[in-house]
């Protein structure tokens, strides 16, 4: 996707072979900012403060962590420790793990010296299939998106509640949730997006919004609690999220607050869409309540806001009392009943046990 203009991947191996370039998003939306990471200490710090979010695309990153760590020390030895530390820098989405085993198992059965190539290689290929996946998501959620212009009679722009962000900012590129409103606005179909604030660390008032007017997609930056009055006046026909952790049964696990969404949209009759690849399922797990993680991260998150004086200077100011205490739960999970369908690679498919199993088929059907 497009910054001022230029084409950039949020991650990528520079030319020298042996460090690898991501955006900053910590610095978003005030500074835009490119970092090196050179081991895989980099790497895993990058992931756990949040240099780098979004399931696909931190799974892409643990891919060139494992690369890097091969570099300093390629024994098995080494590739546990690589492999340990990463998994160890967030618990929630399963692409951490999905990408950490691929190279597991392209890795250890290869003879020391030859698996930094290899890693590198792998890494690439992760990254690569990301895009292609991100894509074809988008070409099936575009459809959707398509169908409710349809259902406007064309009068009017067609009206989309996001949270959180699941742009091209979460993944190497596209996005999962905004990968579909991408596509329906470069074929030309009139959209606007409602932008969840998505407090505590306003990834949609910071990130969304940002990228979404880096592509000149109209859009309207609401506090959280705004989306459910607009289902009840009119003014959504679809709410469509991204996915941290999506399992078997069908149950998604997302950014906290998606949850809300889902039963505001059920109560009026919204269509509420998770977009997702296939990597981003665990298929080991049913009920998401009782077996997905939940991370708990810094309090200070809740507690502080960073923003831009009108000297334009970039600070964090604190919002509480000094003296109250402040809980930070990262994630929720949305059952499976309030989902309309999941939106993968492969279709869109409903959180039924036959869709599911259906689904369950592709994901084999590509693990060949």
């Amino acid at each position: 996707m497009n910054v001022d203009g230029q084409p950039y991947r949020t991650i990528w191996l520079n030319d020298d072979g042996n460090t690898v370039s991501v955006i900053d998003q910590t610095l978003l939306p005030h500074r835009f900012k490119i970092v090196k990471w050179r081991t895989v200490e980099d790497v895993a710090a990058g992931i756990r403060n949040m240099v780098v979010r979004g399931a696909p695309l931190i799974g892409a990153s643990a891919g060139y962590g494992i690369a890097l760590g091969m570099l300093g020390d390629p024994s098995d030895k080494g590739f546990q420790r690589a492999y340990e530390l990463l998994l160890a820098s967030r618990p929630t989405a399963v692409n951490l793990r999905w990408a950490l085993d691929r190279m597991q198992g392209t890795l250890l059965p290869l003879d020391p010296n030859d698996r930094a190539t290899q890693a590198f290689t792998t890494a690439a290929k992760i990254c690569d299939e990301d895009v292609s996946n991100c894509s074809a998501i988008g070409e099936y959620g575009r459809s959707l998106i398509e169908q409710a212009w349809d259902n406007t009679g064309r009068s009017r722009p067609v009206n989309l509640l996001t949270h959180c962000n699941a742009g091209w900012l979460a993944t190497v590129d596209w996005g999962t949730a905004l990968a579909p409103i991408y596509k329906a606005f470069d074929a030309g179909v009139p959209v606007h997006v409602w932008v969840d604030e998505t407090r505590p660390r306003n990834q949609g008032a910071s990130l969304t919004a940002w990228e979404l007017g880096q592509h000149g997609v109209p859009h309207t930056v609401i506090v959280d609690n705004a989306g459910g009055h607009l289902m009840q006046q009119g003014y959504v026909d679809l709410c469509i999220v991204g996915s941290d952790r999506t399992t078997g049964s069908g149950d998604v696990c997302n950014k906290i607050g998606t949850y809300l969404k889902a039963l505001a949209a059920r109560d009026n009759q919204v269509p509420f869409y998770v977009a997702l690849p296939l990597s981003t399922i665990d298929w080991t797990i049913d009920d998401g309540i009782k077996s997905i993680p939940i991370e708990t991260r810094s309090p200070e998150e809740v507690v502080n806001i960073s923003g831009i004086t009108k000297e334009g200077e970039v600070c964090d100011v604190r919002l509480t009392p000094e003296r109250s205490a402040a809980l930070n739960y990262a994630f929720d999970v949305t059952r499976r009943h309030l989902v309309t369908s999941l939106i993968t690679e492969y279709g869109a498919f409903r959180t039924i046990p036959e869709e599911m199993a259906k689904l369950r088929q592709k994901a084999e059907q590509a693990d060949l």
